[in-house]
C-alpha cells in the first residue's frame, strides 16, 4: 500500500507540473499577444503624429480666369512626404469646400491640385514649405474661404481666409 501511494503522489505531481506548464504557457501567450497589440497601436499612433502639415497662408489668385487658390504649407512633422496623391485638399467657400485630388499636371478649371516643394525634388522634406495650387472647376466668389489639408494617417491643418481686396 505504501508503494501505490508513492506512485499516486508521483503521478499527481507530474500532472500538476504539466497543468501548471500549460497554464503558464497560455498566460505567456496572452501577455505577449497583448504586448504585440499595444506595440502595434503605439507604432500606428507614432506614425500618424510623425506626418503633420501646417498651413501658413492661403489666398486666391485672381490673375487667371477662373481664379484658383494658392496655399503655402509647411511639413512640421518628423517624416518627409513623397507620395502627394495621399494628401487630400479641401478648399472653397466656407462650409462648402470641395475635395481636390493631386495631379502633377493640374491646371486652371481641372478640379485638381498640384504641389511644388521648395527645392523642386518632389520630396516634401521636414521643415520645407510647399506651394499648393488648387484649381476648382468653377469660378469662385465668396466672402470667406477655408482650406483643409489632410495627409494620409497624419495630423490635418485648417485655415480660413478672406478673398484679396
Amino acid at each position: 500500500m505504501g508503494f501505490s501511494t508513492s506512485i499516486t503522489e508521483v503521478i499527481l505531481l507530474i500532472a500538476s507540473v504539466v497543468l501548471a506548464s500549460g497554464v503558464s504557457a497560455q498566460a505567456m501567450y496572452a501577455g505577449l499577444s497583448l504586448q504585440s497589440s499595444i506595440i502595434q497601436t503605439v507604432d500606428i499612433s507614432k506614425r500618424n503624429l510623425n506626418t503633420h502639415i501646417e498651413i501658413g497662408y492661403a489666398t486666391v489668385n485672381d490673375t487667371a480666369t477662373p481664379r484658383y487658390f494658392i496655399i503655402y504649407a509647411k511639413n512640421v512633422g518628423f517624416m518627409p512626404i513623397t507620395d502627394f496623391s495621399l494628401i487630400d485638399v479641401y478648399i472653397g467657400e466656407y462650409r462648402r469646400a470641395i475635395l481636390c485630388r493631386y495631379n502633377k499636371d493640374a491646371s486652371v478649371g481641372s478640379g485638381k491640385f498640384n504641389l511644388t516643394d521648395a527645392d523642386g525634388d518632389e520630396v516634401w522634406e521636414v521643415g520645407e514649405t510647399a506651394i499648393i495650387e488648387a484649381y476648382p472647376k468653377t469660378d469662385i466668389e465668396a466672402s470667406v474661404y477655408e482650406a483643409k489639408i489632410i495627409p494620409f494617417r497624419g495630423v490635418p491643418s485648417s485655415y480660413m481666409f478672406p478673398p484679396p481686396p
